[in-house]
């Protein structure tokens, strides 16, 4: 008794679950011996199996193959390997089925040189032999391999053909995954709901609704478009293809939803620009009772990052935390691009470190902040980050180097951006795309090298596109070259004549310089060839409601109040030094007409409307489709420092933050 008492107790346990299998069958003796039989293995007392109880294993085939899925399930390798051990030494090694469970554990815990020497020393193999070798390249990112396996194959099943197409898939070579599909039904094999999930998402990565209604009418031949992973990739494929009420309309029809389908509706909706619904949806999903994921939180923080409603985005911001979700980096990256296109950088920058505590740093993070560092006018930050990021040994890509050159261009670091693009093809081997190129244009034209940028433009290896030529453009207006615009222009509009941002560039260089006929001669060009400018449109959120401002627009409620409030603060700017500077106002017209036009711009109305509405001491967060002029500019200035607010202006190029007086731009931008 003393010597049975010796052996620890996983053994005894274990001993007598696998004598008494002969009293119980075989699945359920093997159901309750595997957490002692790994047990056993991690103590190092499996030696003993050798003899005794445990040479009953060696007697039962289909115990072994219960516990090399236990192995499996609790990634265990040493355990498989003491059972591959048992294996060879009983002679069980020669059945297919023993051999084809060891190959799969082999393969599942990532060890598939190992499960190839079992598939090689196999008498005998089957379909399933092959599927597993097939699979076990495809989990190890060798599809070549994989499909090599496949060609070899005499006899192949649906399990073969599933695996392969989903490989293919998986790695982005849809249309090769598309055609193996049509052979596979050519060859008379029927396609399980797998398979067709697959084929769809294949369809999606390649925005082919045609192929994707064929596949969608294939299903529901074969009665799985109700099934739940179909039907949402079915619902997924019309959203990538942008038909939004036939992805609907296959969610609609389900017979039960779940938070897959609502993620699936909610991703497709802000991939196709309809942010508002998406958070409407949202909401939606949470009265239904759907608890949202990861992968929620991703999407709704994404749309309150395009419609910049700083207000929805900190509620998701408190769902956030209490989920428990703030450890995954695409939530954290997603936040971190919501406070910074809603214009809080220092809430950016605290989400930020909030994930980096205690955390492996994500490049995707990284790259993230800075961006944002580098969008409110913080280069030497987004720099100091990314020096940060090569001590930590992540590898910088095209995306982390776009944000740096956009940093540098918009801080007027021409020098250390123009070091960086070296950096990135010299140490990191990357090649530049156009949009690097374009930074590059941008960093020497904001620096007044217009001739550099344009010579570097022509020597471009790359074909520079409109927003190339257009970024030039945008030099000779800043730095008043009314000669050079006019012929970069012409190249932007060869190659998008009707580019409305060209012409009112070229007018208002022209304008600048006072040569109105020539201004005048660009907008009639303009209107023969029907291009309408873009609207200026200015927006506030006050108490999670969106105020929009245009000039000239007589809807807002309010309007007469803030044109009358208005007046009194461009009194009172005066009265401390503002000149209204009406080279801004790019029409023929007389100067009292010039300072109405100006007082009256969308940015102003929406500032007006802030200083009447929000509650003291708050920043004024206003948002601009397109360029703040050089008198807004000023303007925001004087309101800074007379009213005491910080304002906090975002426009096309960048963000500005006026505080007492100043701009965080240094009137570079």
């Amino acid at each position: 008794m003393g010597k049975s008492c010796s052996k620890p107790l996983h053994f005894r346990l274990l001993s007598f679950q696998i004598t008494h299998t002969h009293s119980f069958s075989t699945a359920a003796a093997a159901a309750a011996a595997p957490d002692s039989f790994i047990a056993l293995c991690r103590q190092g007392h499996l030696k003993q199996a050798s003899t005794g109880h445990f040479s009953l294993i060696s007697s039962d085939p289909p115990l072994v193959s219960h516990l090399l899925k236990a192995c499996v399930n609790t990634r265990s390798l040493p355990a498989a390997q003491q059972l591959h051990s048992i294996i060879t030494t009983s002679g069980w090694s020669k059945i297919k089925f023993v051999s084809n469970h060891l190959m799969n554990a082999y393969a599942k815990l990532c060890r598939l040189e190992t499960a190839l020497k079992v598939f090689d020393k196999m008498p005998q193999r089957n379909v399933m032999s092959y599927n597993i070798v097939i699979g076990g390249h495809i989990q190890n990112g060798e599809l070549g391999a994989a499909v090599e396996v496949f060609k070899g194959m005499g006899e192949r099943n649906s399990a073969t053909w599933n695996a392969v197409i989903t490989g293919m898939i998986k790695n982005e070579l849809n249309e090769e995954g598309l055609r193996l599909f049509a052979r596979m039904h050519s060859d008379g094999f029927l396609s399980d709901a797998y398979t067709l999930a697959s084929v769809l998402r294949g369809c999606a990565g390649l925005r082919d609704l045609i192929k994707g209604e064929q596949v969608h009418g294939y299903a529901m031949r074969l009665g799985l478009e109700l099934d739940l992973v179909v039907g949402n990739s079915t619902a997924h494929m019309y959203m990538r293809c942008g038909c939004l009420i036939m992805a609907e309309r296959v969610i609609q029809c389900m017979p039960l939803c779940n938070i897959v389908l609502c993620n699936t509706l909610i991703v497709g909706l802000v991939q196709n620009g309809c942010a508002s619904a998406a958070l409407e949806t949202y909401y939606l999903m949470k009265r239904a009772g759907f608890h949202p994921d990861d992968i929620t939180f991703v999407s709704v923080v994404t749309s309150c990052s395009e419609l910049s409603t700083l207000g929805q985005g900190q509620q998701i911001h408190a769902e956030v935390v209490k989920a428990g979700a703030t450890s995954d980096a695409a939530v954290i990256t997603s936040l971190v691009s919501m406070y910074s296109r809603c214009g809080c950088l220092d809430d950016a920058v605290r989400a930020f470190g909030e994930r980096g505590r205690g955390a492996a740093r994500d490049r995707v993070l990284l790259t993230s902040m800075i961006a944002a560092y580098g969008f409110h006018g913080k280069g030497n930050e987004a720099i100091e980050l990314f020096e940060r990021m090569e001590l930590e040994g992540l590898q910088a890509n095209k995306v982390t180097f776009l944000s740096l050159l956009y940093s540098c261009s918009h801080c007027g670091l021409k020098d250390k951006g123009l070091e960086l693009f070296d950096l990135m093809i010299q140490k990191y081997g990357l090649e530049p795309e156009v949009k690097h190129y374009t930074c590059v244009v941008d960093l020497l034209s904001r620096a007044g090298c217009l001739e550099e940028a344009e010579h570097f433009i022509r020597s471009m290896p790359v074909k520079p596109d409109a927003v190339t030529w257009k970024t030039l453009l945008s030099g000779c207006k800043t730095h008043k070259n009314a000669g050079m615009a006019k012929r970069i222009a012409e190249e932007v509009l060869r190659i998008d004549p009707l580019d409305s941002a060209s012409y009112v560039l070229l007018s208002n260089v022209q304008a600048t310089a006072d040569r109105w006929q020539e201004a005048c001669r660009v907008r009639k060009r303009m209107k023969a060839m029907m291009v309408k400018k873009e609207p200026g449109i200015s927006w506030y959120e006050l108490r999670n409601e969106v105020h929009h401002f245009t000039m000239g627009d007589k809807s807002h409620p309010q309007l007469e109040e803030i044109g009358s409030y208005l007046k009194q603060v461009m009194a009172e700017l005066r009265s401390h030094g503002y000149v209204p500077d009406t080279r801004a106002s790019l029409h023929d017209m007389d100067v009292e007409e010039k300072e109405h036009n100006l007082a009256h711009h969308s940015e102003k109305l929406a500032v007006a409307f802030a200083l009447m509405n929000a509650p003291d001491g708050l920043p004024i967060r206003v948002m601009k489709n397109v360029r703040v002029c050089d008198d807004c500019h000023v303007a925001m200035k004087y309101i800074s420092m007379v009213k005491k607010r910080e304002i906090i202006l975002r426009d096309t190029s960048r963000f500005h933050h006026f505080s007492n007086g100043h701009c965080s731009c240094g009137d570079f931008w």
